[in-house]
């Protein structure tokens, strides 16, 4: 819900839109895919969209390029993708596999093969082998705790990839559509993946889903589809999306939201030193380090029950996703109920 509940600009753009068309067949043109294709291509520089309905389908649509493409370039099969251990990248089949916590993996085998886990960032080039074809990275880890990478690190690897014709993708699923305070985390560290996948709030609550791509001719007709993806009513409601959160962020009102946003949670960590250690995050994509997994536990619980929406995250961080657009008073109100909660938290 990056623009709020009952965002009167995106209600009216999804009212006006199911008035008239809401889907049909992709056989033909539909003018505002193309119209959100085009701003998520103006961040990202030379390249494609091809749209879907969710993070996870953005995912295998990404597996699917980097498989082929390894198929059909080069003179041997590469297939292996290389992930992180405490990544999350979906809950179908081959992106659970693709998420690096074994505790999403129970249950659900046998799966895919070609997928290998590295610890860190450094880890992965001793993953490397003729068969890898893509490194697949969040660059801020959400489920596994709001971890942002070394901006230098993620350089040098999107460097020493493109030399080896390995693909770099980037799941911004979270992290997408000004989360971290600009349109893309990739901007925010200064990189051009080969894939960059996106969903959650680029549709404002509307399902969608997107993947963008250099790699424009990889794919052919009848390789891949998706029935509903990138219909009229999702790509009208990214494009009012992508325009409101446009006007926050050259307002000035995004960064200062998030400065205030940030403060508030400095001051958590000083006046609770017995329960957190830091904040770690970027933009309005938060978490605040506890010092167990029990004490998170408690705060999650306590804070809910004063109306307070957090989210557990890794082994023990305290998660934090606000609309992009929340008020200062929201901030405020926010706040001052975690902080009654957190007065009845044992250490």
């Amino acid at each position: 819900m990056s623009v709020g509940h009952g965002n009167e600009r995106l209600a009216n753009a999804i009212c006006e839109q199911a008035k008239n068309i809401i889907h049909i067949s992709n056989l033909y043109r539909i003018p505002p895919q193309e119209e959100l294709a085009e701003i998520l291509v103006s961040h990202y520089g030379k390249g494609g969209v091809f749209f879907c309905n969710s993070g996870a389908e953005a995912n295998e649509t990404a597996l699917k390029i980097a498989r082929k493409y390894g198929e059909v370039e080069g003179e041997i099969k590469r297939y292996k993708v290389i992930t992180l251990e405490n990544s999350f990248h979906g809950r179908t089949i081959s992106t659970l596999k693709a998420t690096g916590q074994p505790k999403f993996h129970q249950y659900f085998g046998p799966f895919p093969d070609g997928f290998d886990y590295a610890k860190d960032i450094k880890d992965i080039y001793n993953k490397i082998d003729e068969k890898t074809i893509a490194v697949m990275i969040e660059l801020i880890q959400g489920e596994g705790g709001v971890n942002p990478f070394d901006k230098d690190e993620i350089q040098e690897l999107a460097n020493e990839l493109k030399k080896r014709d390995i693909l770099l993708i980037v799941d911004e699923v979270q992290t997408g559509i000004y989360r971290t305070g600009e349109f893309y985390a990739s901007n925010l560290y200064e990189i051009t993946p080969d894939i960059i996948t996106l969903a959650k709030g680029l549709g404002g609550g509307v399902p969608i889903g997107a993947v963008v791509t250099r790699l424009t001719d990889v794919l052919k007709p009848g390789d891949h589809g998706s029935t509903f993806g990138g219909n009229y009513l999702s790509t009208r409601a990214g494009i009012e999306v992508c325009n409101i959160l446009k006007e926050e962020k050259e307002s000035n009102r995004l960064k200062n939201r998030i400065e205030y946003f940030e403060n508030k949670l400095l001051e958590i960590v000083k006046e609770f030193p017995n329960l957190f250690n830091e904040v770690s995050g970027y933009g309005l994509m938060r978490a605040l380090k506890t010092h167990s997994t029990n004490i998170r536990d408690e705060i999650v619980k306590k804070a809910f029950e004063k109306r307070v929406l957090v989210l557990k995250a890794g082994s023990h961080s305290v998660r934090f996703l606000p609309p992009l657009t929340i008020s200062f008073e929201e901030i405020d109100e926010g706040f001052d109920r975690l902080k009654d909660a957190l007065m009845k938290v044992e250490e």
